[in-house]
């Protein structure tokens, strides 16, 4: 009996754990395509993460014409700015939620919330926490 619930629960910890590898940081931790400009579009990455694929350049268009939503955030010091790249977890207390009416506008994709961090505004995976997408100097 005891064997059995061992086996459960190391089954259970296998099924915890498994999605949130999938997410892990394919550019190997050098944050691929998140340059510093705000005039750096491209393509989302949802291809190879198996999730949304995001166009930066609509986004950050429905920021610039919903300026009166959010407020410019400060830029994270350095070493909070590095942590906060693709496929890392959302270091806590960093990320506030972003006015109602600004989310409303933004796409929305399920199982993932935009967040504003500093001066970056962020897409973090409800579930785990871990960031998704980050547009460096978006909310500046």
């Amino acid at each position: 009996m005891a064997k059995r619930r061992w086996a459960v629960v190391a089954i259970s910890i296998a099924l915890a754990v498994g999605p949130a590898l999938t997410y892990g940081d394919p550019g190997n931790g050098k944050g691929q395509g998140h340059g510093k400009d705000k005039g750096q579009h491209g393509q989302g990455h949802g291809g190879s993460y198996g999730g949304p694929s995001i166009n930066r350049g609509d986004v950050l268009g429905i920021l610039d014409g919903h300026r009166n939503y959010w407020s410019a955030g400060a830029a994270l010091p350095p070493g909070i700015q590095k942590n906060l790249a693709r496929g890392k977890p959302l270091p806590p207390g960093i990320a506030k939620k972003l006015d109602g009416r600004l989310l409303g506008q933004l796409p929305h994709y399920d199982g993932y919330e935009w967040m504003q961090a500093g001066a970056d505004l962020i897409l973090v995976a409800v579930a785990t926490g871990i960031i998704y997408e980050v547009l460096n100097g978006a909310l500046d």
